[in-house]
Formats: structure tokens, sequence, C-alpha cells
């Protein structure tokens, strides 16, 4: 088959390295007037414009973005489906919540219509966000998880998902047994894991609601699929903490209870991570366990406050994530500035050049996917977003006086939201377009 080959032009940046370890120079690339040419749905090269659009092939179509950033799409490490429409759902702390607006809503996901409805919704504002990529938590119901991966492979986007495991301390609507658990999840990674550009997640919903038999049978799932993902929750709430205590009280820690039952390991997800001590930090990065730090939903339950500097100290690996329904926004942009906030709150930096890092490459490096998603480095697939210094009014002013590239990934931190997000691309091909971009063009 003869190549399909796209360039777009415009200002680009990429991550290869951690800003928050790596030097400037050692950590991204930054190209004023750059090209990003695309065969095939894969990066073929990236670099200065001028020389890349002389070699070109004759009638190669050339997309002009200049005046805007061309980055890797946003990688979202944690984010549950089923609670889309209870966003903005006010109810006191994390358990108190789960059982006021978060519970009742994902009983509604039975019924495979409604949850078909909600997944293309969620994936539509997903990239409309600019976030090409997501770990995401459905219901305990079979169908929320054959539903999202459904309309997953119509859009042709990398998504990690699972059917949750939760067999006490729930609603009755909401519980599945040990054994069904596993045997649905052993066959929806028949059917899903490595389908196209999609991923399972084995996901027990939190230790306070799986039996020691369901994370038993979890862990050797886990085992019989390293390359599956374990996707789950650990040390939100300080009341949580207490209660898995009780529940199981030979364990060290919360997050050992995961490593009893072999949940710990490469590709395993757990989001929050506040309440951790030195030893569990230290655990996480030597299973290359990762944290989905979810800045949002943390200070809207009043959860606590994420460590960086512990985290980093540890040497684990971390990465943003909204956390939507307990998060407030969909937008990596809007995290981002949340996550800045938490910083500041516990005396620490969190630069804007590393906060984008962490929502690109340092979430597929969580992810255990760099070597397909989050850069320009040749090779990887062509999931990118055109991000407008325009987008308001207030941001467009405040643009005009930005002079390094530092300060003008801080207005887009602080000042930018979906509507910031001008195109979303999907292996190359165009897969959401903002309503003001439609309307200029128009």
């Amino acid at each position: 088959m003869a190549a399909e080959l796209t360039a777009f032009r415009g200002t680009i940046l990429y991550f290869r390295d951690d800003p928050g370890v790596a030097s400037p120079a050692d950590s991204h690339v930054h190209i004023e007037d750059g090209l990003l040419v695309i065969e095939n749905g894969h990066v073929a090269r990236v670099g200065p414009a001028e020389p890349l659009l002389a070699a070109l092939p004759k009638g190669t179509p050339v997309t002009d973005h200049r005046g805007m950033l061309l980055m890797p799409g946003f990688i979202d490490a944690h984010v549950h489906y089923a609670q889309t429409d209870v966003i903005a759902s006010g109810g006191g702390t994390l358990l108190n919540w789960l059982e006021q607006h978060i519970f009742p809503e994902e009983a509604r996901f039975a019924e495979h219509a409604h949850a078909s409805e909600v997944a293309d919704f969620f994936l539509d504002e997903l990239l409309r966000h600019g976030t090409t990529t997501a770990l995401v938590f459905g219901s305990v119901h079979r169908t929320s998880a054959d539903a999202f991966f459904e309309a997953a492979a119509r859009r042709g986007m990398r998504l990690g998902a699972g059917q949750v495991m939760m067999d006490r301390h729930c609603p009755e609507a909401l519980r599945d047994t040990a054994e069904s658990s596993h045997r649905d999840a052993r066959e929806l990674i028949e059917r899903w894991d490595g389908n196209g550009r999609l991923h399972y997640a084995i996901t027990p919903r939190f230790a306070v609601t799986s039996s020691d038999e369901q994370l038993r049978l979890a862990g050797e799932l886990a085992r019989a699929h390293p390359n599956a993902f374990i996707h789950s929750h650990v040390a939100e709430n300080t009341d949580e903490v207490a209660w898995v205590a009780k529940l199981f009280p030979g364990a060290r820690s919360y997050l050992d209870v995961y490593e009893r039952f072999g949940l710990l390991r490469e590709r395993a997800i757990y989001a929050h991570c506040i309440h951790l001590d030195a030893a569990d930090r230290r655990r996480m990065a030597e299973t290359g366990a990762a944290a989905a730090f979810c800045p949002t939903s943390n200070l809207f339950l009043g959860s606590g406050l994420f460590d960086i500097e512990a985290t980093d100290a540890a040497g684990m690996r971390f990465a943003l994530a909204t956390d939507v329904g307990g998060g407030t926004s969909f937008s990596l942009l809007q995290t981002m500035q949340d996550a800045y906030k938490v910083a500041q709150q516990k005396g620490q930096t969190l630069t804007a050049l590393r906060a984008f890092y962490l929502a690109t490459l340092g979430g597929a490096r969580a992810l255990r996917l760099d070597d397909r998603i989050g850069s320009f480095e040749p090779g990887r697939e062509a999931d990118f977003i055109v991000l407008d210094p325009a987008a308001t009014p207030l941001m467009e002013r405040r643009m005009r006086s930005a002079r390094t590239l530092e300060e003008r990934l801080f207005a887009w931190m602080i000042l930018g939201d979906e509507r910031s997000v001008r195109q979303a691309y999907v292996m190359g091909k165009l897969a959401s377009t903002s309503a003001s971009a439609a309307a200029r063009s128009a």
C-alpha cells in the first residue's frame, strides 16, 4: 500500500524526559516554526519547518497551524465514565459522597443503551478537552465494559478500561461475587485486551469493597495477564484508610493489602496515593506501580494533598488525572492548575513545563505506553492536539506579555480549559474541533 503522508505546521512542543529531573535542554523539544510529518498514522519526522517542507513529496497535504502550539494529546491516568452525569454533586467526604451520589448513578449502567449513550458522550468530551488516552473506570456491570470498549473502538483511541469488581460493602444492585467478577474479567480480557488500541484493566474498586477471595482471584488474573492494567484506589481519605486497617488487620498498610494479593507491579495504577508513608512509596517505586495524582477531586472532597516531593524522593512514577466525577472538570489544563495549587499548599514547586510533561510523556510512562504515545519521537502514534493562545480575550491579552515558553505554558495552565483546545487528532486524523475554531473556519 502507498504511504499516506500528511504534515502539520506550527509551534511544536514534546518531551523526552521529566523536567523535574532532567535539564531543560534534555527534557523537551520546542520548535517555534516546526513541521510534524505523519505517515500512516505515525510520526515520521519532526523538526524546523523550512527544510522539512522542502523535502516533502510534491502534493503532500500541509495543514497550517502557525501561531498555535502542537503537542502530544493529553493522557488522563484515572477517570470514571460511569460518573459523568453526577459531576458537580456535593456530598461531603469520600464515603458519604459514594453512598449519596455515585452508587445510585452506577446502578443505571446495568442497561446497555444507557451505558452506550454515556460512553459516546464521555469519549467525545475527552477529545473536546484534548485528552486522547485515558485509563477508565466503568461500573460493576459487564455491559458497562462492553459498551465502553465498543464506543472506544469506533473512535480508534488508545484507551484502557475494565469492569469494576465489588462483592461487599456496597448496594445489592452493585454487588458481584468473587467468581463472577473473575469470569467476566477473563472473558473481557480475551475479547478486548489488545483489540486495536484497547487495553483491559483489572479493576477492584478499592480494598474496602472486595473480599479476600475477590482480591486473590484478581491477583491470579494479574499474573496470567501481565500486559493488562491493574486499576484501583489507595489511601485517598483518612476514614477509608482506617476502615481498611480494620478489615485487613494483618496488612502493614493499605497499599500492602494490594501487594499481598499480587496487585502491585508495572502497569498497576493507583489513584490518589495521598496518605502513604515512606515504605509505601518505596514499594510503589520498586514494583514499578504508579500513582494517579487527582488534585481536583482531592480538593473537592477534602481528601488531602498529594506530596510531590516525597513521591520524587522515592523515585515513584506518577501522572495527572481528572478523576471525574469527584474531579470537577474533564480538562487536564484545569487539573494542572489545581496540581499547582496543591504544590503551593505543600510549600512545593510544580513548574508549568513539568505539569505539561505529566499530562503527556509522564502519563505514557506511568501507563508503560511511552513506546507508543506521549511524544513526537519517530514511530509514535500520531495522537496530538492544537492549543490556541488566543482562545479567550483574557488569554490572548496575557500571552502578549509572555516572553518565555514557561510563561506561555503557565498562562495555559492557569487560564486554559477546553476552549484552548482548538483541535484533537487521533492517529493523524482530525477527531475533534472546538466550537470557536469551527466558527472561524465557517
